[in-house]
């Protein structure tokens, strides 16, 4: 990804960037949720993200904390709507995480680490303050950081940033559409047809965003032309 004003000493940053794993609900994405976690930590990236939606249902919190573990004190999470019991999903129930050590959870809150002699600070945005139109996570912006990263669960804070507060934006939430239909003008994503953030990588001013696909389902326990993921992204000054 090539990222405006860069510092050198940040160039190739290595971020794995996973999300909605959906634990607790019967589905192919538990295993895809471990087999990820595995590839992660054979990576050793400089950062693991986690972009909300880590339970469906409190059983899923058993299943997430060994996860959690493996990942260790590099990664940094964000909760997700089913994490809070927003959701349309009828067979979707809170856990209530609020410790997710050894990860750190950022609930409307920012962290900062030292990668390479840079500072990289995190805002992560609490789902429910974005659902009440409240979340401001500029605020926590540290303007002295050399790399500043926002963390949502939600695409579209893309469209409410003031330019320039952050070089990158990690969100999930979309599923890559979860059930879609292969057309020749494109694919047809049936849970969100008119959605303009889907999955993959966008640019708005000086911001990057990447939307996870993610790796676990909801209502329905498969995906189709929407294959589930984990990405590495490296960075590069543009």
């Amino acid at each position: 990804m090539p990222i405006d004003g860069l510092e050198p000493k940040l160039a190739g940053l290595r971020i794995v960037h996973l999300s909605d794993f959906h634990l607790g609900l019967p589905s192919r994405g538990s295993r895809a949720a471990g087999r990820a976690v595995e590839w992660t930590a054979a990576r050793e990236p400089d950062l693991v993200v986690v972009t909300g939606d880590l339970v469906s249902r409190p059983r899923g919190e058993a299943m997430l904390r060994p996860l959690l573990d493996r990942l260790g004190d590099r990664c940094y999470a964000v909760l997700g709507n089913h994490d809070v019991e927003h959701s349309r999903d009828p067979f979707s129930r809170t856990v209530g995480l609020r410790d997710l050590a050894p990860a750190t959870l950022l609930v409307d809150e920012s962290a900062s680490l030292e990668v390479h002699g840079r500072t990289v600070q995190l805002v992560g945005v609490d789902p429910r303050a974005y659902r009440e139109r409240r979340a401001q996570p500029w605020r926590l912006v540290d303007p002295e950081a050399h790399l500043r990263i926002l963390l949502c669960h939600f695409p579209y804070v893309l469209d409410t940033l003031p330019p320039g507060a952050f070089q990158l934006v990690l969100a999930g939430h979309m599923h890559d559409g979860q059930i879609s239909l292969p057309l020749p003008s494109g694919k047809l994503r049936l849970a969100n047809p008119r959605a303009r953030y889907t999955s993959g990588l966008y640019q708005r001013g000086g911001t990057w965003m990447h939307i996870s696909p993610g790796l676990g389902t909801t209502f329905v326990p498969f995906r189709f032309f929407a294959r589930p993921e984990a990405t590495e992204l490296v960075l590069q000054p543009a």
